[in-house]
């Protein structure tokens, strides 16, 4: 990761962490560099970029900051105005743009906002651009040969336009639609999170004919994500079996994830979703090498439970970057994350809710069967999940630390594992044990509580 660049784009507290001279600048890089490498290939015609939001209050000062940068740089922007993230990398795709930006902090609270960046494919930015933007975020950027400190700025004919994109978000929902299955006689619960699928996710599945029930959808700028959506589902849980749903579908603020709630109000975390995927997929011989991708933070029972049916699943770092890399160069078609970001690339090149759910409720359709008779033969894993805030990331590399790391895996042996990976961005420690035996993760994480703190180590524990 990068000084301001991890690997889901540029976020924080607005006007903190992220300002709105941050998006002017990163603004004015992409409508330089992407119209200085046009004129290198011959092509006089200004760049062309496309930009969503979601709905944070922030989101607007954000976006014109940033649209002002770019205009400024001789580019023109195409504005979506509030979309989501695979609403942006479907129409930079679609319409050949030289890049795409999303302006949301995803499944943060409304006070951070980020700044995601898409190439021309829809794909997550070249690491090689986002070096250059830091830099230059920074002072000084060498590129084309050149050093800059600042960049020039466009004049005359040559200042960019604004375009009003709004039909870009209407031939996404058409491609959504045209994915989809007729879903007449079922009854679909959404939680749009109060973000940027508060429209459109009721629009498809009413075109596929579901009888569709909707919660946290009046966004006010201030309460995207607020005890709602696919990172707080409980109340989506309770919808569901108030008004006996068939099933509930819930996304986060710029809708790349979705969180899903059976008939019996049953949580499905991303690994049963790829589990569900996964299967119906194989069954159409839509599975490239039979082969799945999901990152280390995936439980063990889903390596084990795709065994049983001959499914292999490849495992990656955390992040969807890496889920989609790993896709990517061995030609896997299903990947994702535990936390509900789920690639279908045959469809999609990013994380997509809307999408993710429509396949969902097709392989309730095709199988003719609810939404928990599809994980009957899934075997999850106990697990035992601590987040640990310690005075030093590296305390995780104590001998001490490390020699019980080391029992742990012993006495898990083959039927389970343990995880102790670092934060990248505070001093967090975050512990998996996982194993067929409840009491023994539970009793190993506590030792490694009560090892943390006897050294001084532990502040507090989640």
């Amino acid at each position: 990761m990068g000084k301001y660049f991890g690997t889901d784009g540029f976020r924080g507290e607005a006007n903190v962490t992220l300002t709105a001279d941050h998006a002017f600048r990163i603004g004015r890089f992409l409508g330089w560099y992407y119209g200085e490498l046009k004129k290198r290939k011959g092509d006089s015609t200004p760049a062309r970029i496309v930009v969503g939001k979601d709905t944070r209050r922030s989101g607007y000062m954000l976006e014109y900051s940033l649209v002002g940068g770019i205009v400024a740089s001789g580019a023109d922007v195409y504005m979506l105005h509030v979309a989501t993230t695979p609403c942006v990398a479907f129409s930079a795709k679609k319409d050949a743009f030289e890049c795409g930006v999303m302006i949301s902090a995803s499944h943060n609270a409304y006070y951070d906002n980020g700044i995601k960046l898409l190439n021309t494919n829809g794909e997550k930015m070249e690491t090689a651009v986002l070096d250059l933007i830091e830099d230059y975020l920074d002072g000084s950027v060498y590129v084309f040969g050149d050093e800059y400190t600042e960049l020039p700025l466009a004049g005359r004919d040559r200042i960019g336009y604004v375009i009003d994109y709004a039909n870009g978000r209407e031939r996404y929902m058409e491609r959504l639609i045209s994915l989809g299955v007729p879903l007449d006689g079922y009854k679909i619960g959404l939680d749009c999170a109060n973000g940027s699928a508060w429209k459109m996710a009721k629009i498809v599945f009413e075109a596929l004919g579901a009888e569709v029930h909707v919660i946290h959808a009046e966004p006010n700028g201030m309460n995207i994500n607020d005890r709602c959506g696919s990172t707080h589902i409980d109340s989506l849980r309770d919808f569901v079996l108030e008004k006996k749903l068939d099933v509930g579908f819930a996304f986060d603020g710029d809708a790349d994830r979705c969180g899903c709630i059976d008939e019996k109000g049953n949580i499905l975390t991303g690994d049963h979703i790829l589990y569900i995927c996964a299967r119906y997929f194989k069954e159409y011989g839509e599975l490239p090498s039979n082969t799945i991708v999901a990152t280390v933070m995936s439980n063990f029972g889903l390596l084990r439970s795709l065994e049983k049916i001959g499914i292999t699943c490849a495992v990656t770092a955390v992040g969807d970057k890496y889920v989609y890399e790993c896709m990517a160069k061995n030609g896997y078609s299903v990947g994702g994350e535990q936390s509900g970001h789920i690639i279908l690339s045959q469809f999609a090149t990013t994380g997509d809710g809307i999408l993710t759910c429509l396949k969902l409720a097709e392989v309730m359709k095709r199988r003719k069967m609810k939404m928990s008779e599809l994980l009957a033969e899934f075997d999850e894993y106990p697990q035992a999940l601590r987040t640990l805030y310690v005075t030093d990331r590296e305390s995780r590399n104590d001998p001490d630390v490390c020699a019980l790391v080391a029992e742990t895996e012993q006495v898990l042996g083959n039927n389970g594992r343990i995880l102790l990976r670092a934060s990248g961005t505070e001093s967090v420690l975050r512990l998996i044990i996982e194993g067929d035996r409840e009491d023994v993760c539970v009793d190993y994480a506590t030792r490694f509580e009560n090892l943390l703190r006897e050294k001084g180590y532990l502040i507090k524990v989640k």
